[in-house]
């Protein structure tokens, strides 16, 4: 009686997060593709160019400075004894992932330092796009350990009210002050500075624990270590084609590229991150109350969820690409229409790699995880330059597949998701039971 109570309440929680999950994706996804289109009629491909490329600065900044550190305190939440102990490993966190943002923005002013000097610009679009780094770090870690902590609905709401104000303050200061980037960048930083202050802090003077924050430190460090390396590898996959284009081509296409690519990737980054957010904190738990059977079915009912995603999504916009381009782009950005289909496949693929390397993450083999990364930056590197230089703005799109293809290639031989965690570990334990025996018998 107990247990099928228990099995009900876990259920009913499971269904709780996946409607503030999916509320917080939706809300979001709206605001910004409304934001898009009236964003997009005020400004031309060649601003928005210039913002998508500052913004890629920023991604960079969050994703290889603070990100892996707020992936390794997703991971060890669920491992925490009490209250005491979540709130030294969030101070811990948010410590090292603080000093870490704070020399991302420094190195940033000294490249944009040099390049202003080389180039003779300004580099004030530079200086607020540190400041937009350093409130996005914030924001994000506000929401990455709510959703760690499986609460969901106050990481749906913050996320809710980042993704309307941003496009909302935009769209005004730009109507005030003209279609200039750096309206633009100052709308993104008050949006994500009143978002990321409805974020209460997690820090109880009263909770005490048998361990402090900087015994925290080296396992975060452990975990984080090989994934900063790794986000930068993601970061090449997703936002180095931008500069390439830039390189090869104009700003304006770059302009008709990232907003294409935007709303592309974020109907698919959504879904998927819709997927996660309900699935991972699960998955995760279980494998660290080596409920290994469970931890199995939850990471094949994601898998074939977001098969069926990808597959429904791609086929969707094989056919209406046009009637989309029509109600969330402007006119004058409708020429970059064919490259939706080549796009969605890639995020498609992108999604699935991200899904069938959990099992890496779960058993913290970062390392491994790490090199599947590495073989989708260097087939990046090889084919956006290759493609972009033979077939133009739609070579960039068409090199999507094939590096987030060989990416998720690599990565699922690596993880084996058709392999349960429980039955890998009992076959070295009896190997190793098989050795003491041969040891024991030669004795």
């Amino acid at each position: 009686m107990k247990t099928s109570r228990f099995g009900g309440l876990k259920q009913r929680r499971l269904f709780g997060d996946a409607f503030w999950a999916l509320f917080g994706q939706l809300a979001s996804a709206l605001a910004l593709l409304a934001g898009t289109r009236i964003l997009t009629e005020q400004v031309t491909p060649a601003v928005y160019g210039q913002v998508a490329l500052l913004n890629g600065f920023v991604a960079l900044g969050v994703a290889v400075f603070s990100y892996p550190f707020i992936c390794a305190g997703m991971r060890m939440l669920p491992e925490c004894q009490n209250p005491g102990e979540r709130a030294a490993l969030y101070k811990g966190v948010t410590s090292l992932a603080t000093r870490s943002t704070a020399l991302s923005i420094v190195l940033l002013m000294i490249g944009s330092a040099v390049y202003s000097y080389l180039t003779h610009t300004d580099m004030g679009l530079f200086m607020l796009a540190g400041i937009l780094l350093a409130v996005t770090v914030r924001r994000e870690l506000g929401i990455q350990l709510l959703i760690g902590e499986r609460k969901q609905r106050g990481a749906s709401l913050r996320q809710t009210c980042d993704s309307i104000l941003r496009p909302l303050l935009a769209i005004l200061l730009v109507g005030w002050g003209g279609a200039k980037v750096e309206w633009v960048l100052l709308g993104y930083i008050v949006a994500s500075w009143i978002s990321s202050m409805t974020w209460p802090s997690k820090a109880d003077k009263n909770q005490r624990s048998g361990r402090s924050r900087s015994s925290f430190r080296p396992d975060v460090w452990a975990y984080a270590l090989p994934l900063i390396p790794m986000e930068l590898l993601f970061w090449v996959n997703g936002l180095a084609d931008r500069y390439v284009i830039g390189y090869m081509l104009t700003a304006a296409e770059v302009g008709l590229y990232a907003a294409t690519y935007t709303l592309v990737n974020e109907a698919f980054n959504r879904s998927a991150m819709l997927l996660l957010r309900i699935f991972q904190p699960v998955y995760f738990q279980h494998c660290s109350q080596n409920q290994f059977k469970e931890g199995f079915t939850i990471l094949w009912a994601w898998i074939a969820c977001v098969v069926a995603l990808g597959l429904i999504g791609v086929g969707l916009l094989l056919v209406m690409k046009d009637w989309v381009a029509a109600w969330v782009l402007a006119k004058s950005y409708h020429s970059a229409v064919e490259l939706m289909p080549a796009i969605a496949i890639g995020c498609a693929l992108h999604a699935l790699g991200t899904v069938v390397a959990q099992p890496l993450l779960a058993k913290k083999r970062t390392r491994l995880l790490l090199f599947g990364r590495v073989c989708g930056a260097l087939t990046a590197a090889i084919s956006i330059p290759l493609m972009v230089k033979d077939f133009g703005l739609a070579g960039a799109a068409m090199a999507n597949p094939i590096y987030f293809g060989v990416e998720a290639l690599v990565l699922a031989m690596l993880a084996r998701p058709w392999r349960n965690i429980g039955s890998e570990k009992k076959e070295a334990s009896g190997l190793a039971e098989d050795e003491a025996a041969g040891i024991r018998v030669t004795a």
